[in-house]
């Protein structure tokens, strides 16, 4: 293929995927992207497979660099999944007995606040 069928690939489908995220509802961010980190998970594993066999610094320079960012992209997107599943979960009431670590916890903030 020539650089602009490449060109217009790459813009064509940039905009069909602004397109398709912007449609997605709140509700379905969170398994969207728990989805998105798995598949990128799969595209690091082909990144790691290809620079052994890479040829060139300049290509080795730019496996390692598309290795880090995604590394950093997976990492992040587990980390924010993460806390967005933890808002959902149920808090005990001033009541009921809670774990020790959370007892730790609300004691820690009261002295903050007290």
């Amino acid at each position: 293929m020539d650089l602009l069928t490449e060109l217009a690939i790459l813009v064509l489908a940039a905009f069909v995927g602004f397109e398709v995220i912007s449609k997605v509802p709140n509700t379905l961010h969170t398994p969207l992207m728990s989805a998105t980190n798995a598949i990128h998970g799969i595209v690091l594993l082909g990144a790691i497979l290809v620079i052994g066999p890479a040829e060139g610094f300049l290509n080795d320079l730019l496996l390692v660099i598309a290795i880090a960012f995604g590394t950093i992209n997976v990492v992040g997107g587990f980390l924010v999944t993460d806390r967005m599943l933890g808002m959902f979960k149920a808090r005990p009431s001033v009541g009921e007995a809670a774990r020790p670590d959370q007892q730790d916890e609300a004691r820690d903030e009261r002295r903050e606040a007290g």
